[in-house]
């Protein structure tokens, strides 16, 4: 049985699931150097990448379709998607957003026939709930789905508020414990827009409104990452959490509007003379935190199950330091987040809805490198290439101090590169992060990650446990502060990746021969891509991107013939 799970509108995607295997999970942003978080406008590009991943799409036994948001109030009712088919408009239904009452079964099934025209053929498929691909993507590929135990489900999205869900891995059977708190998750990139380096004037406020558009509302897919890097840069002022409580009780209302009204009414009370931009984001980033773990507690209580564990899904399971206070909170034995907790594996948990559906099974086998391969198609104009071992690699990192992009087999899976489609670099010099911000293109106060191994992790990092997709929040330990500094944020963290031999065995290889060299078992990782575009797709893109001067790629070192000064002298 093969099923085709597609998510058609932002962090598009096409996921193809043989018999409960993953086979690979396309995401648009990942091919062709397209914009992040890209749609899917022509469904043309279906049996395209069907091809290109092995599959003619007459193969397919089934396609399922995710959710979307609604035309009536508060984003409900009936949800159409107006789209192309070979350059001619379509428009196609699909399930809602989520369900609207507690009594709702979230995995109602939706089923059309003969109504998805690709090409001159037109196929039935079946539709769910937007909400229900992040509880089964989460579930399903959770270790819990493994080995029989059912489990908690946190969702928490942008058109979403926190809801928990209890999944019985006996029946298979989802129950709605009901939501938290009245936040959709957009109040982190919406509160930005009246306080902060994103901020917006009033004018610009009401014209991002008067668009309509998902994104200029909610102010920018990708703000939401960034102060999660910038409130390191503020102090947190406990007294400003009586306002915020006061605003939200006050005015409170169950409407898409409510965090634009919350985040206003909070500008024209606090008074910015005592308090800077960075302190009051800060604060907030604290104040929904608590309000996450205090929350969580009283539900836990109100339904207590004998298997303790969580899923948590959605793009607010992104923040690492509210994972971390999860995880560290007490309240769950294990916590499990999936690297695609975002909409980007939304196309997952749409197929793993239906294969749910078709055969009452709740555990997929899958690998988060089953992205797209990278594409060997030469170089740009101006790059030498040579064969070049990992061994060889190492060596260069060492002795040259020069960051490599490092592009490998199958791109991850999710927003976060996991070392097949990275930049790597040394940790010890004080001025890596700052090229790699500058090369880049991002704001200074960003941070870089560290790929290091897992066995040396705990030594170096607090408390440095398993974190092979960087979910977690770890402080570096204050002796090695020093050593790492282009690892290290400003408020003493790091975003950590640990590898071991099973989950990226090249990458082990790199980096133990690179300890040998150098004596530390880790190196700088940041994502290899074009400003506001997916990963690199090919040496090609990244040769032509040209910041750096070395690529390498499947034992081949591309070198660039006239250097670019990089000013990275120790």
């Amino acid at each position: 049985m093969v099923i085709c799970g597609i998510k058609l509108t932002h962090d598009a995607a096409i996921a193809i699931m043989e018999n409960g295997v993953l086979k690979c999970n396309i995401e648009i942003e990942k091919i062709c150097n397209n914009q992040r978080y890209s749609s899917i406008d022509d469904v043309s590009v279906i049996p395209e990448i069907l091809k290109d991943n092995g599959y003619d799409i007459s193969a397919i036994d089934h396609f399922v379709i995710d959710g979307w948001l609604g035309t009536g109030p508060f984003w409900n009712g009936p949800s159409f998607l107006d789209l192309r088919n070979e350059g001619k408009d379509i428009r196609i239904q699909v399930a809602p957003y989520n369900e609207t009452a507690i009594e709702e079964d979230i995995f109602t099934r939706l089923y059309f026939e003969n109504k998805l025209p690709i090409g001159d053929q037109k196929y039935a498929y079946s539709s769910f709930m937007h909400g229900a691909g992040h509880i089964s993507s989460a579930y399903c590929t959770s270790p819990f789905a493994e080995k029989g135990q059912s489990a908690y489900i946190l969702t928490w999205d942008g058109g979403q508020y926190p809801r928990l869900y209890f999944f019985d891995a006996l029946t298979s059977k989802v129950q709605n414990l009901g939501h938290l708190f009245v936040f959709l998750g957009t109040i982190y990139s919406i509160f930005p827009q009246y306080f902060g380096p994103y901020k917006k004037s009033e004018e610009e406020l009401k014209k991002d409104k008067e668009k309509k558009t998902i994104e200029g509302f909610f102010g920018g897919y990708s703000v939401a990452g960034k102060i999660m890097s910038y409130i390191a840069l503020g102090k947190v002022r406990p007294e400003l959490f009586g306002i915020f409580s006061e605003i939200y009780e006050k005015y409170i209302q169950t409407s898409n509007e409510f965090e634009h009204i919350f985040s206003k009414r909070a500008r024209q009370i606090i008074d910015l003379e005592n308090y800077s931009d960075e302190d009051v984001l800060a604060t907030l980033h604290a104040y929904l935190e608590n309000l996450l773990i205090l929350k969580l507690k009283e539900k836990i209580e109100k339904y207590p199950f004998a298997e303790n564990n969580l899923c948590f899904s959605g793009g607010c399971a992104l923040n690492i330091k509210w994972n971390s206070a999860i995880r560290s909170s007490g309240i769950f034995n294990e916590v499990y987040i999936p690297p695609f907790a975002n909409d980007s594996g939304s196309s997952i948990g749409a197929a793993c809805n239906e294969y749910l559906y078709r055969t009452n099974r709740s555990v997929i086998k899958w690998n988060v490198y089953s992205g797209p391969m990278i594409k060997s198609n030469g170089s740009f104009p101006g790059w030498s290439q040579s064969p070049c071992s990992l061994k060889e690699l190492a060596f260069l990192l060492h002795v040259s101090n020069e960051p490599v992009v490092f592009l490998n087999d199958a791109a991850e899976l999710g927003p976060r590169a996991l070392g097949n489609r990275s930049i790597i670099a040394q940790a010890t010099s004080e001025k890596m992060k700052d090229l790699l911000n500058r090369v880049k293109r991002r704001e200074p106060f960003r941070p870089v990650a560290p790929l290091c191994l897992e066995e040396d992790a705990p030594g170096i990092f607090d408390p440095g446990c398993q974190d092979p997709y960087m979910l977690f929040d770890h402080k570096v330990r204050e002796e090695w502060k020093a050593a790492l500094p282009a690892i290290c944020h400003i408020d003493g963290t790091a975003r950590l990746q640990t590898v071991n031999r099973m989950n990226n065995s090249v990458v082990f290889d790199l980096l133990q021969e690179y300890k040998k060299m150098s004596g530390f078992p880790l190196l700088c990782n940041t994502s290899a891509n074009f400003n506001g575009s997916g990963f690199f797709p090919d040496v090609y893109s990244a040769t032509r991107w040209g910041q750096l001067n070395y690529v390498w790629s499947n034992n081949l070192l591309f070198t660039k013939e006239v250097k670019v000064d990089l000013n990275l002298d120790i």
